[in-house]
């Protein structure tokens, strides 16, 4: 049971998915441990993330561990339909067809009509990306039904924060975004690439010598801007004097500014940057970063983008209602004439690095590793289910084994410490 833009695309997604999983190695890994354990037979996993290739490869480790598997979209953009025909036909490894509804260019009502129909089937672990299908739970009744689940992102991780302190989260979920390793994995080496190859992949314009203003320097921010300056862009970081939100791996908003600013970055404030800027990136997992303020400020042919979450860090509302004029002039490239200018927006200021047909998403090397941490932590909810409810760090021994797979698939082993090392570090050790 699937709904689909195309099931006949089915064979472009098997060759995708095919390409991921020969490049997937630590899911490969997990995938031949989950096939002897069984960790997940008899359960429902319910899932809402981006359906491309790479979340293909997951599913597949999922199902490999006896899970039968639901999944929706976390983003109306995001999904291949190729490979979401492909997972739907059966057509990935293991021939296993699963329960997929999902297709690129969803209205409002649509997207929401397929997280319906995933979590109908009272899944006892679920694994989000946004948070959207957790809230749905409990909207639903049927939070006791739940075993846990796993949060993907920022925003996902900061909603379930928000839950948790109204009393309102009842079950308990893994914040993998927050694993150390993901955030090196996914929001640092993933966004960075993937947000430059998408604007790259749109534009077909320099990024040598134009000034690209990066709003936020999390683990996203820095990413975007390294990657950026690497290719001769003059970056600029914009961060505030606050605590936005929960995350506090990249410390408060001074302490991000002053990295950005050690890291060789200019910082300033919006209303500055917006005057200058020829590219703009948001990546702050908040709210009304680029409004009319900015948009006034902004210089004619200013290109706006966002790489946090949820399409609400651009206001884009309001150009749909100000522009004196607007056209698509290229896919996912939109003209608003406001104020004698031009701006150009970016795939309607949704994800950039995911929305098809330009964003391609993360490196796959990238995701093996956090969807590596993903499956584990799954696996965790099935056999060791948290007793307690609310926001749960990921255990240390999954975060630890993924990055070590991570190393060893790259022809990487470490050194162990010796005893006396051990001895020292524990405090024990004489100085002279």
């Amino acid at each position: 049971m699937s709904k689909v833009k195309d099931i006949s695309l089915s064979k472009d997604g098997g060759g995708e998915l095919y390409w991921a999983r020969v490049h997937m190695p630590i899911l490969a890994q997990i995938k031949k441990d989950f096939e002897k354990e069984k960790p997940l037979k008899g359960l429902v996993v319910g899932v809402a993330l981006h359906l491309e290739k790479k979340t293909g490869i997951l599913l597949e480790t999922l199902a490999a561990g006896g899970a039968q598997i639901w999944a929706a979209s976390c983003n109306p953009l995001s999904t291949d339909d190729r490979v979401a025909a492909a997972l739907a036909a059966g057509q990935g490894a293991g021939a296993q067809k699963m329960n997929v509804f999902a297709w690129a260019g969803q209205s409002k009502e649509e997207y929401y009509w397929c997280l319906e129909q995933v979590i109908s089937q009272k899944p006892q672990i679920l694994i989000d990306d946004g948070c959207d299908l957790t809230l749905l739970a409990h909207k639903k009744g049927y939070e006791k039904l739940v075993l846990g689940a796993c949060e993907e992102t920022t925003t996902g991780v900061n909603r379930l924060h928000a839950m948790h302190r109204d009393g309102k989260l009842k079950f308990p979920v893994f914040a993998v975004n927050d694993a150390y390793s993901k955030h090196l994995f996914d929001n640092r080496y993933g966004t960075g690439q993937s947000t430059l190859d998408a604007i790259m992949n749109m534009l077909n314009l320099i990024v040598a010598g134009k000034t690209v203003v990066v709003a936020g320097y999390g683990w996203c921010g820095k990413g975007i801007a390294k990657r950026m300056s690497a290719m001769g862009a003059r970056v600029v970081s914009v961060e505030i004097d606050g605590d936005l939100g929960e995350d506090k791996s990249s410390g408060s908003g001074v302490h991000k500014a002053l990295e950005a600013l050690y890291d060789g970055f200019a910082v300033m404030k919006m209303e500055e940057a917006a005057k200058i800027g020829d590219i703009f990136v948001t990546a702050t997992g908040n709210r009304d970063i680029l409004t009319e303020k900015e948009f006034r400020l902004m210089k004619d042919g200013a290109i706006v983008s966002n790489s946090g979450h949820f399409d609400n860090e651009i206001d884009v509302a309001y150009l749909e209602k100000n522009a004196k004029s607007k056209k698509e002039v290229k896919p996912n490239i939109m003209e608003y004439e406001l104020g004698g200018k031009k701006i150009y927006l970016l795939s309607q200021g949704r994800l950039v690095n995911l929305a098809r047909p330009t964003g391609q998403g993360h490196p796959v090397e990238i995701m093996d590793g956090s969807f590596g941490i993903q499956a584990l932590c799954v696996r965790e909810l099935a056999k060791n289910t948290p007793k307690k409810a609310g926001v749960q760090p990921v255990p240390k021994e999954i975060d630890d084994a993924v990055a070590r797979m991570a190393l060893k698939a790259n022809g990487v082993v470490l050194g162990k410490p010796t005893k006396e090392q051990l001895e020292y570090a524990k405090g024990y050790g004489e100085g002279t």
